[in-house]
């Protein structure tokens, strides 16, 4: 796996940004075997300074002053953030699977964030998911026919209306800015957030 070095554009307005390390001395992964294909050494986060998220080369560096579970749920984006789409869902979130499709991807990041069971769920069923609206650190978009996520100002979404990195299908980071173009193509959302975020 890649460990990620901390890039000179995350550096925050106070001066720098660091790499978080988690408290716990077990491991980072919960015990679950990670396939091959994982881009994100787990023992070290990248962050940033601050209250929102940043994408440097198509990573997310998680802000420093976010509750843990917020920044978990970026660093398991970046887990998954190069994996390509494919509308097939397993009967678990506690492994890696080998592709992505929208509501899988949303699933994931709530699960290793503390937030979701390790079952995934369809695109309408984050419908009853958390609480009603949009949340302060993160806030799920749902409908019948798709789902999306967005968490400390940026957005994970197997549609992309922004440049992503790396290219190809699947879950991508990309700007809080296409979430108005995301809201208008023909899907009814709603909004959901978990209790306290």
């Amino acid at each position: 796996m890649l460990a990620l070095t901390v890039a000179p554009q995350a550096w925050g307005a106070s001066g720098g940004t660091g790499m978080a390390r988690t408290s716990s001395s077990s491991s980072p992964t919960g015990g679950v075997s990670l396939d091959s294909s994982a881009t994100l050494d787990m023992s070290t986060h990248p962050t940033v300074n601050g209250f929102k998220a940043k994408i440097i080369h198509g990573i997310a560096y998680a802000p420093s002053y976010a509750p843990l579970a917020v920044q978990r749920a970026i660093w398991a984006g970046d887990l998954i953030r190069t994996k390509p789409y494919r509308a097939l869902h397993y009967a678990s979130l506690a492994r890696l699977w080998p592709a992505y499709d929208c509501s899988g991807s949303v699933s994931y990041v709530l699960y290793k964030a503390g937030l979701h069971s390790r079952v995934p769920d369809v695109s309408g069923g984050f419908d009853v998911w958390g609480d009603r609206g949009s949340g302060q650190w993160i806030t799920v978009f749902g409908s019948a026919g798709h789902a999306f996520i967005e968490v400390a100002g940026i957005v994970f979404d197997t549609a992309h209306y922004a440049s992503t990195t790396p290219g190809g299908s699947g879950p991508r980071w990309q700007p809080a800015s296409i979430i108005s173009s995301q809201l208008h193509d023909g899907n009814s959302y709603f909004r959901r957030h978990p209790a306290g975020l």
